[in-house]
């Protein structure tokens, strides 16, 4: 479900951070820093966890009734109309390693050469995330969207008057991604990790269970937003 996905996103990237602004210096390669940038620093950290949580709902653009897919009304639908002729139906093409890596570096490219698709890019991620969560008012579609649309312009202004940089937005695109894929190969249907072949990994050792059901409901969705409670205290909190 979406909330699993978008939390599971968010936790993924704050146990990640440090060792991602390692890799400069672990790999001896300073350059790697123009992608990296100030990744562990408060704001940036809580920008790319919500960016990679918005991410995480990315693969699900091929279901024309996902969460992404409804989210911004008539324009995801047909977009997700449209991948999901394209992609083969939904769990192929976008729920594989191909579609992560494809994110990340179009995000990248966003990020180092356009600076106004760059901040679209983020602005769609920051609503993806709060949707994703449940921010909105039951039954109440308009009025939801309006409160996301004025949540998501505050968070943006937010980051930018707190200096975000984004160097590191195609890290946290392609690991939202990757995120969901993983997410989705422990449920009974698997994912095509290494689309185009189309061999459904399941993970580990075929958890099987099913998407929307008591366990997810009342076990993993809890515990991913504890999970990403206590990382944020972690890497936010001066030892």
């Amino acid at each position: 479900m979406g909330h699993s996905h978008a939390l599971s996103g968010a936790a993924v990237w704050l146990a990640a951070a440090p060792a991602l602004a390692a890799l400069p210096e672990t790999l001896g390669r300073p350059e790697l820093a123009a992608v990296t940038g100030s990744i562990t620093s408060p704001p940036e950290l809580i920008a790319g966890a919500v960016v990679c949580a918005g991410a995480a709902m990315l693969p699900d653009l091929d279901h024309p009734n996902s969460t992404i897919a409804q989210t911004f009304g008539p324009v995801t639908w047909a977009l997700s109309k449209g991948l999901n002729a394209v992609s083969g139906g939904h769990r192929n093409m976008t729920h594989s390693l191909f579609f992560s890596v494809l994110c990340g570096v179009g995000a990248y490219l966003l990020a180092a050469h356009q600076p106004i698709g760059r901040d679209v890019l983020v602005i769609l991620m920051i609503g993806l995330a709060l949707r994703a969560v449940g921010i909105g008012v039951p039954r109440k579609t308009i009025t939801s969207a309006v409160m996301n649309a004025v949540l998501t312009a505050g968070i943006f202004v937010a980051f930018t008057g707190l200096g975000v940089g984004y160097a590191w937005l195609g890290l946290a695109v392609g690991i939202g991604c990757l995120a969901h894929v993983l997410g989705d190969c422990l449920t009974e249907r698997g994912c095509p990790v290494l689309w185009p072949i189309r061999g459904r990994w399941l993970l580990p050792f075929d958890i099987g269970f099913k998407t929307g059901k008591t366990f997810e409901r009342r076990f993993l969705g809890p515990a991913l937003a504890i999970t990403v409670l206590v990382l944020a205290y972690v890497r936010l909190m001066p030892v």
